[in-house]
Order: C-alpha cells, then structure tokens, then sequence
C-alpha cells in the first residue's frame, strides 16, 4: 500500500501534582517536564507525575496548565465537557492532618480548623436558573454542615457553616468547634462535610482526607516508623501564632492580596520546600526531595497564589530558643522558627496582624540558642487540600453530585490502534462514562474501583492525522447518565512515532506512477474502516468473556 500509517504511543499523566499559583518560569523550575519518548520506540508507556500529590483543576489549589491541550482543536458533540466550561463548579476542603485528641470535659477544637471554599462561575449559573423559575433569594443560597464520620455523632457535635461571601467570588467558611474525644477509640478519621441549598436539596456529601488522631505533638526524634508524622519536602503545612495556649490568641500565617498577614480567622496552606542552600536564590531555587530537618534552608510558597517567602532556615524552638545546633526531622506540632538565611540575625515574626522580621538577640549563656520573642514562635503543621469539580451544564440537576467519582490511577492495555484504559479509583458506577477531551468512549463498568474503556483514535482529535508529527495530550473526564461532568485531574498523551518513510512501489528513479496518489488514500480510508472495525469487535469480545 502506498498510504502510510502513523503510529502513537499512549502517555498517561496525572497532573493533580501542579502546584498552584507559580509562574510559569518556577513551574518549569519546580516540576521540569518530562523528556519526549524516544522518537523510534514503539512501546506504550505510562507516566505519572508526583504521584501521592491530589489536587483540583478550578479554583486555583494546585495545579499548572495543561499546555499540550491548549493546542488541541476537538470536534464537537452533543454533551461535551469543554462546551460549557464556564458552568463548573468547585467544593474545596482544607484541614489538618492530625488532630489531637480530646480528654475528660475538655476540647481541643481542630487547629488549624476545617475551611470550605465554593467557587466557580456554575454556582452563579444555577442561582439564575433558580431565579428565573420564580424561586425567592433563600433559595439558592448555599448553607452546609461539617461533622465527624461517624454513625455516633450527635446533632450537638454537628456545625453549621456559615459562608461569607469574598471579594474573588468565592465563599468561605471554617469550623470552629470540632473535636474529638477520647470516648472515640479510632486513630484515624474523616471529616464530613454536606451542602444543601435553600430549599433543603441536598448537593451532595463530601469526605475529606483521612486525619490521624495523635494525643499530644511527639517531642522524640521522629524516626521512619513514624514518618506519617514528619513533614517531608513539597508536602503542604500550615503556621499558626498561639499565646500561653490561648485559643482566642491564636493567628494563622495567611496570604491576603499578594501579601503575607497574620490573620485571626483564615489561614493559608503553604508548598514547604527544601533547597540546595548554595543555589536557593529567590526565584531560582533547586528542589529537593525527603524529610525536612532543622537546619535546613525551605521556602514557603502559598498553593494559590504562588507568593514566596525568601530562602530561610527552619530552627527547632525549645522555652521561647531557637536551638540552632539541632538537626533532627521535623514532625507534626512542632514549635519551630524560621530565620532569613541572608540576614542570620532576623526571624519570621508577625506584630498583631502583620508579618515582620524581628532582630533576635543571641543568648549570653549559650551561643547555640537565640533568644526569641512570643511573635516569632510558630507552630507548623501538614495540611490537605481535597477539591470537588462538577458541572451541571444548563440543566438544574435534582439528584446530589456526591458519591464522587476519585481516579486514583490509570493502566494501558494494549497499544498502536488497538488500546484499552482501566481506570482505577473509588465510588463508580454503572452510570458513568469516560470522555477524552470532547470524545466519549465505549465504557464498560467492572466494580466500584475499575472502569474500562476504548482508547480513541487520535483521528478524532486532530484533522489530517496522518501527518501529524506533533503530541496531543487531552483531559480525562467522567459524565454522568443525567450530564453531569465530573472533572478530573487525570490526561492522556498521544505520542507519534516517527518512522522512516516507505518506498513507492512500482517507481523507477525516484518517479512516481500515476494514479499512486489516489489509490493511496483509497487504501488508506480502507484500512482506517477496517481498524476501527476491529477496535470495537475487540473491546465487545472483551466484554463477553
């Protein structure tokens, strides 16, 4: 045949990893991408980036820009994820990892307490519907509800949330009075959250990450037993500020407006990283990887905005020191304090509600301590961040959204033409489809943890494919019977693969023979029916045994 046949491999990226709000400059320095496969192999390959790390795509937590779909033109249909992008709506929970348990008649409420942000301009498209079917303004106002997940909570230890409208159109609110006691025996848990609308129609039940329950922050050396509870490199902490123990004193390093606040009631997840000392100027800083130790220089970078704090030095607080000659892990609650590596005398401090450097004196009877103030004593702990995106479309879904599709991992069976994707993860359906891009494809539901659909040709993607030389790379998407679009974190990568041109049959010298042209295609338009014939023969064989 004269028609030639482009090959693809097939890449598989997860790009919940994205850390949000960095430059494009720092996202290339951060997370370099991947190199291009080599151009002559053949093998379907997977990739993953920074697996462990989760994160959204709306509202700006984590994550970067897809630039290989930008340039990826898709053919349309009758539902399409991409058509109604400015429908998509996002429930974003941030909490701490662990939390300390509560003895006798006293309660350590959470801290740093349970924030929930709903953002999206979909929340704004359904608000017009509701109005214009003639419903009043309590209608459509979103109220919510945080608890503990479990059958043995009572309504008193339930708390109503209260979302404050904020100037970025998203609403806000926290939990303030959580807690566990130590009637509850369990050592992990999660949190609960549920959102209704005015007229008590339930949007859905949203769970956080799992929380470990600890009865006081460890003083010992942490050692890899207990690695849950030490903070490692490119993981996301909290700050906070809290005098004599007092909860009423308590603030929170936050970003406000591109600048660093100490704030009472909001607090910020932060991107704690650790750089090579030598080479951790300020905007050009090399990651590194593992557990951060006292001594060490980190950066804190807000995963929303991508604002940066200079290069510091992370010191382990002992009776209001910093202990400057301590170089052990640090864990979950510890009092730390962080000193400005090119001004070894200042220290991260905050004066009411704004952040300033404080000149800390040396002490006289040691001179491996310094003698710090109440201001510049932090307390850092790791924080998750778990966001929830959907889009309702034009249609006011009556059914809840939740339970919520998670993909965890993708796998490829197969390769060239003729490929198959299981998806891996949680809560699925019978009801649930897999879109590539604008492109739904045949699914098969296997259990609650798998699906397993037809890679589509990348044909679909792209007109004139037989002569694409280029990678498209598209998002991963699950809609729902009814419409509703679940968005993922998840792409998948069409890789060509370049192979030497075939000799035109027939010709001498270099010449062609007429009428090669025609036939080619002729051929080529054969052999495409007959692989996508094959295609779909495979996946339902697949499905009958």
């Amino acid at each position: 045949m004269a028609g030639k046949i482009v090959s693809f491999n097939l890449v598989l990226s997860d790009t919940s990893t994205n850390q949000p709000g960095y430059s494009q400059a720092d996202s290339a320095l951060l997370y370099p991408p991947s190199q291009s496969p080599d151009p002559v192999s053949t093998l379907t390959h997977l990739g993953t980036l920074l697996a462990g790390h989760d994160a959204p795509r709306t509202g700006g937590w984590d994550r970067r820009l897809d630039m290989g779909f930008q340039g990826c033109q898709l053919l349309g249909s009758t539902r399409e994820p991409g058509r109604e992008a400015h429908a998509d709506q996002s429930v974003t929970i941030l909490h701490a990892k662990v939390a300390q348990k509560s003895y006798g008649n006293e309660k350590r409420f959470f801290c740093p307490p349970p924030c929930v942000y709903i953002s999206g301009p979909g929340w704004r498209v359904m608000q017009d519907h509701l109005k214009e079917a003639g419903y009043g303004d309590s209608v459509y106002r979103v109220c919510g509800y945080m608890c503990l997940d479990s059958s043995s909570q009572s309504q008193t230890d339930t708390f109503k949330l209260v979302f404050d409208q904020q100037p970025n159109s998203r609403m806000f609110a926290c939990a303030k009075s959580l807690f566990i006691s130590d009637q509850d025996k369990r050592k992990h848990f999660c949190l609960l959250l549920r959102l209704f609308l005015g007229n008590r129609q339930e949007v859905g039940s949203f769970q956080s990450r799992m929380i470990k329950v600890i009865s006081k922050p460890s003083q010992k050396r942490q050692s890899m037993k207990n690695a849950d509870l030490c903070i490692s490199s490119c993981s996301r902490v909290a700050l906070f500020n809290r005098l004599r123990s007092q909860t009423v004193s308590t603030r929170y390093l936050s970003v406000d407006r591109g600048a660093f606040i100490a704030s009472a009631r909001q607090w910020t997840a932060f991107t704690i990283i650790m750089v090579e000392d030598q080479r951790a100027d300020q905007g050009d800083f090399v990651l590194s990887e593992g557990f951060i130790c006292y001594g060490c220089v980190v950066q804190l970078v807000c995963t929303e905005s991508g604002v940066t704090l200079p290069p510091m030095v992370i010191r382990k607080v002992n009776k209001q020191h910093a202990i400057l000659d301590v170089d052990e892990p640090v864990s979950q609650l510890h009092k730390c304090a962080f000193q400005f590596r090119d001004n070894p005398n200042a220290y991260l401090c905050l004066s009411n509600d704004t952040i300033i450097q404080y000149q800390a004196p040396s002490s006289v009877r040691d001179p491996s301590r310094v003698v710090l103030n109440d201001g510049s004593c932090w307390t850092i702990i790791g924080v998750e961040v778990v966001e929830f995106n959907f889009n309702q479309g034009f249609a006011c879904i009556q059914t809840p959204v939740t339970p919520f599709p998670v993909i965890t991992g993708l796998e490829v069976n197969g390769g060239g033409h003729v490929a198959m994707l299981e998806i891996h993860g949680e809560n699925f359906s019978p009801h649930l489809k897999v879109w590539f891009g604008n492109s739904e494809t045949e699914t098969m539901f296997k259990s609650p943890t798998s699906l397993l659909c037809v890679v589509p040709d990348v044909s679909v993607f792209t007109d004139g494919w037989r002569c694409l030389r280029r990678i498209i790379t598209v998002p991963l998407s699950l809609i729902r019977l009814d419409g509703l679009i679940y968005r993922t974190s998840f792409s998948f990568t069409y890789t060509p693969e370049l192979q030497p041109a075939p000799p035109v049959r027939g010709a001498a010298g270099g010449g062609k023979r007429e009428g090669t042209i025609e036939g080619g295609q002729e051929e080529d338009i054969l052999l495409e029916t007959i692989h996508q014939e094959f295609t779909r023969a495979n996946f339902h064989l697949f499905m009958q045994s």
